[in-house]
């Protein structure tokens, strides 16, 4: 027993130095994209849309080594079920829960292009401005820009990830989703394919911070589940609104299909 005590105490040490050290190497290729790959992209791509693509499959690389550094160094372990499914999509949106800081990371991991939208704050931060800009991710501000610019890039064939709660999962706290997802949906008619994400024990949520590592080691699994048909749900009705209304409650049982059975 006081030999597994030590080991589980070691280990969780051992955790918080990997922890560390894997976003340190974050930072440090996030201030090499910003400054040395993405500029140099720029300069060598003309055209917007293959700009874009090309800086987006960057990101998609770099977080797949991140992720994989992640589970060598033994700071977490993941899986990734019916990754093929979400890397076929186009034309559509990705919706999941936001239980952890790199659930985006993980899913982003799988997708060469992918749309995100990204709050003003970010935009202005120096260090991540020239990423999202490059990438040309959709800026989460006014209504009806935000559609419009879905509609394009929907029309390009591309897919745009959206974490409907808006903000990280707090535990224990029934979540609820924000209308944005199933506005956008409704409006551009386009399905949803949902993905779910557990994480036990819970690791980097919004309350905690980095180095308040759980006693053993984090499992996160990324669950790809079926397509939402918008369909039915505009068919249902001539109000847009009560299209998104009705959506989202559908949506919410999707995602969280824990929830049924508290």
């Amino acid at each position: 027993m006081i030999v597994k005590s030590l080991y589980l105490k070691v280990n969780q040490i051992w955790r918080i130095a990997a922890t560390g050290f894997c976003f340190s190497v974050f930072g440090i290729g996030g201030l090499a994209l910003s400054f040395v790959l993405i500029p140099f992209i720029i300069r060598t791509t003309s055209e917007t849309e293959l700009r874009e693509h090309r800086v987006q499959a960057l990101i998609q690389s770099s977080f797949h080594v991140f992720c994989r550094l992640m589970k060598f160094t033994g700071a977490i372990d993941y899986k990734i079920t019916g990754a093929a499914l979400l890397q076929n999509d186009r034309n559509c949106l990705i919706v999941a829960n936001h239980p952890s800081l790199i659930d985006y990371v993980l899913i982003a991991s799988q997708l060469k292009q992918c749309d995100c939208l990204v709050k003003s704050a970010i935009w202005r931060n120096p260090f991540m401005k020239h990423i999202v800009q490059a990438a040309g991710y959709i800026p989460n501000e006014a209504p009806d820009d935000v559609i419009t610019i879905c509609e394009q890039r929907f029309d390009q064939g591309n897919v745009l990830l959206v974490f409907p709660e808006g903000t990280r999962t707090t535990p224990g706290v029934e979540s609820k989703l924000q209308r944005g997802a199933a506005q956008i949906a409704v409006r551009t008619q386009r399905d949803l394919r949902v993905v779910h994400i557990t994480v036990m024990p819970s690791f980097l949520t919004k309350q905690k911070k980095w180095y308040q590592v759980p006693k053993t080691k984090p499992f996160f699994h990324v669950e790809i589940k079926g397509k939402i048909e918008i369909a039915p749900f505009i068919e249902q009705t001539n109000s847009p609104t009560l299209a998104a209304r009705k959506l989202n409650r559908y949506l919410a049982e999707a995602i969280f299909p824990e929830n049924e059975h508290q």
